[in-house]
């Protein structure tokens, strides 16, 4: 399954993956407001047996078949000290 991955501008970190290239229709007007003008990173094939950094690639699939898109939320900040 391919998907497309872009940055949010606002949000170190924060990423949003299409299951169509620039097709931002079916992600939900306050999730929006987090990724406007979104950076296009990169295009990705994914499959069960491929491994993410941060994200369970299964339930990746799952969102973008179900939903169209799946947002990766940046990692939790650790306290400094």
């Amino acid at each position: 399954m391919k998907c497309y991955i872009y940055r949010s501008r606002k949000r170190d970190e924060m990423y949003l993956y299409l299951r169509d290239k620039d097709d931002f229709s079916p992600v939900p007007a306050e999730l929006m407001r987090h990724f406007v003008n979104p950076v296009f990173v990169f295009e990705l094939d994914l499959t069960p047996e491929r491994k993410l950094a941060r994200a369970d690639v299964v339930q990746v699939m799952a969102n973008l078949r179900e939903h169209g898109y799946h947002l990766q939320p940046p990692p939790p900040k650790e306290p400094l000290g």
